[in-house]
């Protein structure tokens, strides 16, 4: 494992859980059969109920058995090593080999991944995922992240992000002064200000409190994460404006990754390859239960009708203008082209 760093930044967590790692890692290079083997921890800020960990979980234990138990991952979900940039941060810096994070919040540090900020780009989930896995556009995507200093192994979904609120959406008038939360997400704000919201950043960890007490009137997350923190408690609808995906990546410290054996890196790509096509299997499978509890909770799901649909669209269309002038265009083009080649 990489030395620990003297960084003031780090969290006293970090610390102590590296350290119990390094302490197992040596004990088991001390075995008598000679064997080196590893231990490193992979950490999430989601709750242990979701795809996100699910993926990581899967990941482990695929490395795991490839490995024939030389490599050992240990996971740490619900922000025990910090929150999501904390983790970015603490992965870049190799303090955290491992980490599983949507792409929300990532662009401040990589601004191409904008692009998968672009609003109401995908029909449906299959279109997305072939785009994420056409091979012009996922080794642009893969470089991106190599150039911030991460190694991207796979990228997942939690299906798209939806709307919760307590006032009924049934035409593009009625988004008009909502106080929404959403995630420190330029684009995002930029997104919900375009259709008359009233979008603003919050500490996810505050959101229930904030609904309960009417701090806001609405947020947007994937089914998942509604139901997982019990959002629908709260709000008396969810408005299927699948605006979004809700991406979520594994990615490592890419010195790291490039410091390792060919061996084991390719243990790890074969197991990330496994793990994402696992939790996005998941992700399907859960969606219809994670509905059916909104449902039975009394709270009412909307669909948007095609018309608001295409309202949001092109009162949205600044945005996508926005996020193509600061995308690299190479970036920008080739999304635009596996959207078109990929739509059914």
């Amino acid at each position: 494992m990489k030395r620990i760093k003297d960084h003031k930044h780090l969290r006293p967590a970090v610390i102590i859980i590296c350290v119990l790692l390094m302490g197992m890692m040596m004990s088991a290079c001390g075995k008598n059969d000679g064997e080196q083997r590893y231990a490193y921890p992979l950490a999430t800020a989601s709750p242990e109920d979701t795809v996100t960990q699910i993926y990581a979980e899967k990941f482990a234990e695929e490395v795991d058995r490839l490995s024939n138990g030389s490599i050992k991952i240990q996971v740490y979900a619900n922000s025990t090593l910090g929150g999501d940039r904390e983790l970015l941060e603490s992965c870049k810096d190799g303090d955290i080999p491992f980490v599983v994070q949507n792409t929300a919040p990532q662009v401040t540090f990589m601004p191409d991944l904008a692009i998968f900020d672009v609003p109401c780009a995908f029909e449906n989930l299959d279109e997305c995922r072939e785009v994420l896995d056409d091979q012009e556009f996922s080794s642009l995507i893969s470089s991106v992240y190599e150039k911030g200093g991460y190694q991207l192994l796979g990228i997942a979904d939690q299906g798209f992000r939806v709307m919760s609120t307590n006032k009924p959406v049934k035409g593009i008038g009625d988004f008009k002064g909502q106080k929404i939360r959403t995630m420190e997400n330029p684009f995002h704000l930029a997104f919900w200000k375009s259709i008359g919201a009233n979008p603003t950043p919050m500490s996810f960890a505050e959101v229930y409190i904030g609904l309960q007490q009417h701090t806001i009137d609405a947020q947007e997350n994937p089914y998942e994460v509604i139901v997982s923190n019990r959002l629908y408690e709260q709000q008396d609808y969810v408005v299927e404006t699948n605006h979004l995906p809700h991406l979520i990546t594994l990615i490592m410290n890419d010195e790291f990754f490039k410091g390792m054996p060919e061996e084991n890196q390719r243990i790890l790509k074969e197991a990330a390859a496994t793990a994402t096509e696992y939790a996005r299997q998941a992700s399907d499978d859960r969606i219809a239960d994670r509905v059916r509890t909104i449902e039975d909770s009394g709270t009412q799901i909307l669909k948007i009708d095609e018309e608001t649909y295409k309202a949001i669209v092109e009162e949205s269309a600044g945005v996508r203008d926005s996020i193509q002038e600061k995308v690299d265009s190479e970036v920008y083009n080739t999304f635009i082209e596996c959207i078109d080649k990929y739509q059914k």
